[in-house]
């Protein structure tokens, strides 16, 4: 079977600065596209124009500016009620598996789902605070939305939370956004376009050419000790919240993001394209390409590293044994 990338590959890596990995994703978003707006015709029953070429080729190369302002307006207008509750007061509730809500999760994905559907009403929805459907699968396009990544840290008044927003289309973000209140943090990303902070291309931290590398871990997986074979060459950080923390690997402040748990959808899409878009790469603990808007929108296992990242290290990574020792 030749994939897309095979293909494509001696022409696109002839143009200077080509980028076989990106090609394949917009052609594979390309293509997913299609199929969803024929499967979407299927499942209406309705009576629709003829499928334009021309149109849809002119959709995949937008630059997103509208959904860009509309967004980083809504995350930040979020991000000021979810300084508010956590000043102020939020309620407390436990979810059917045991993981804590809050009022202010809440709160955020309401305004955030009232701006963004208001505005893009043709949308889909996946957000970790509404109830899931099945006709997300029939959209081209695609808000993923997670409130507040890292509710513990929330409730602790850690520095550590963020709201996580990615616009997809077909199965790859293309518009990304991490705000962290806290900080008065916004690191922002268009497919293409590079990574931002507050509105500006986000200077890049650089590493100390001997330093070992810092890879964020959940603080489970840490304690039951999941990674201490190689332990001695790296150093670890404990993760409160896995967006925030691809948005410090985006930044370069960090080197890589590692988990063998699963991982919801919107937990990482939108670090995902932040760090693509610093040069960064994410996969699936198997060590595929992330493909979203699944009908199950979780992956088994994360694995993200920063540009440079030591080869042999990600091999060793992926031969660990995926159960607790």
């Amino acid at each position: 079977m030749v994939t897309v990338s095979a293909f494509f590959s001696p022409m696109w890596t002839s143009v200077p600065g080509g980028n076989p990995v990106f090609f394949e994703r917009f052609w594979t978003s390309f293509i997913d596209a299609l199929l969803v707006r024929r499967f979407s015709r299927e499942v209406k029953r309705s009576k629709e124009p003829a499928f334009n070429l021309g149109a849809t080729l002119l959709l995949c190369a937008m630059s997103w500016e509208q959904e860009y302002r509309v967004l980083t307006t809504a995350i930040r207008e979020a991000g000021a009620e979810a300084l508010r509750l956590a000043t102020e007061g939020f309620q407390i509730y436990t979810k059917p598996d045991d993981s804590p809500v809050t009022s202010a999760d809440h709160a955020v994905n309401d305004i955030l789902m009232d701006r963004l559907l208001g505005h893009f009403p043709h949308d889909g929805w996946l957000s970790e605070e509404t109830p899931d459907t099945e006709a997300r699968l029939t959209k081209p396009r695609v808000w993923v939305i997670d409130p507040i990544d890292g509710t513990k840290a929330f409730i602790r008044h850690e520095p550590e939370y963020c709201i996580s927003v990615a616009l997809l289309e077909g199965t790859q973000p293309v518009l990304a956004a991490i705000f962290n209140p806290s900080t008065n943090e916004l690191y922002t990303a268009i497919r293409g376009q590079g990574l931002h902070l507050n509105g500006a291309p986000a200077p890049r931290h650089e590493s100390e050419a001997d330093q070992l590398p810092t890879i964020a871990l959940s603080p489970w997986e840490l304690h039951v000790g999941r990674f201490r074979s190689i332990e001695q060459q790296m150093t670890s950080r404990p993760m409160r919240s896995i967006a925030w923390a691809l948005a410090l690997a985006a930044r370069g402040t960090i080197h890589g993001v590692i988990t063998f748990e699963p991982e919801n959808e919107w937990d990482v899409a939108a670090g995902t394209l932040l760090l693509e878009e610093a040069g960064g790469s994410a996969h699936d603990g198997a060590g595929q390409l992330l493909r979203y808007n699944q009908p199950l929108p979780r992956f088994g296992g994360f694995i993200a590293t920063v540009q440079g990242f030591p080869d042999h290290l990600t091999s060793q990574v992926r031969r660990l044994p995926r159960s607790a020792p």
